[in-house]
């Protein structure tokens, strides 16, 4: 039997995160990288487990820090007329992260996606995210606003499912997300161990509706989480440029985020309390 498979998506689907020389301190900034530059990642991993029992012809087009409208412009197109077995379509943590955020626009390039997708005969891999700021760790004022972005994402991801079918991975049904061994050193890629979990669990679902695999990824592997001393490192490095590199973009919608989080707050009305003066008076108007 032949499976084509193609995959759409960010950095996530390149493999950022699972360098092929297994090192954990490579550089995961992933500017520009394309799938087959250093990278495995999930959808290799998924793919190599396929071969074990089809004949396989894999396309990763997904490109690092792509949003939902790149993969629709400038991945889906490249994908050519061919018929489809099998599409991954993995994007949208990219646009949560920059102020010219609109869930409209990603739900529309969504439904294009699944839609062309599925026309040429593919099953859909999709995902649900889970709470990225609970792995980041930040503060429940930038938490919040962030998790309210991601869940209009997975809303649009929803009704892709509903109209399309396909398989659906809901992220925080793993609790394994949440653990620093499923990450790399930026909190933001999936390490070694996270990549194989992605890659064995559409494997799995893949078997349960009837498609043969043989050999299905492994799970267990050599991977350690960084050490404190590498997140730092890491951190100087890596995180503080890019930070830098963003800030006109995204340090303005974080503070807008911060206000609109506060103000609420600060507006909400509270008990009234009478200054003991008033209460005096209340009482002798009152006799």
């Amino acid at each position: 039997m032949s499976l084509h498979y193609v995959a759409l998506g960010d950095s996530t689907t390149v493999g950022v995160g699972d360098p092929l020389n297994g090192s954990s301190t490579t550089d995961l900034s992933g500017a520009g990288a394309r799938p087959g530059e250093g990278w495995r990642g999930w959808a290799s991993l998924l793919a190599d487990s396929l071969a074990s029992s089809h004949r396989v012809t894999f396309s990763n087009f997904a490109t690092s820090g792509a949003t939902v409208p790149v993969v629709a412009t400038d991945q889906l197109p490249a994908t050519g007329d061919d018929p489809i077995d099998i599409a991954s379509l993995i994007v949208g943590v990219n646009d949560t992260l920059r102020s010219t955020f609109d869930a409209g626009r990603i739900r529309e390039h969504l439904q294009q996606c699944a839609e062309q997708l599925t026309a040429r005969g593919a099953l859909l891999l999709t995902v649900r995210f889970h709470d990225h700021g609970k792995v980041f760790g930040l503060p429940r004022w930038l938490r919040r606003p962030l998790w309210q972005r991601i869940e209009q994402v997975n809303l649009a991801f929803d009704d892709l499912h509903a109209r399309y079918g396909g398989i659906r991975l809901d992220m925080a049904d793993y609790p394994e997300v949440y653990r620093r061994d499923f990450w790399s050193v930026d909190r933001l890629h999936p390490g070694e161990r996270g990549h194989r979990t992605l890659a064995r669990a559409f494997a799995d679902e893949l078997a349960v509706r009837g498609l043969r695999i043989d050999v299905r990824p492994e799970v267990d592997c050599s991977y350690r989480p960084p050490s404190r001393w590498s997140d730092a490192v890491w951190l100087v490095k890596e995180g503080v440029p890019w930070v830098g590199r963003r800030a006109n973009d995204l340090l303005p919608w974080a503070a807008r985020m911060a206000v609109t989080q506060l103000r609420p707050m600060r507006s909400a009305p509270g008990p009234l309390t009478l200054p003991p003066s008033t209460h005096s008076e209340v009482r002798r108007i009152e006799a």
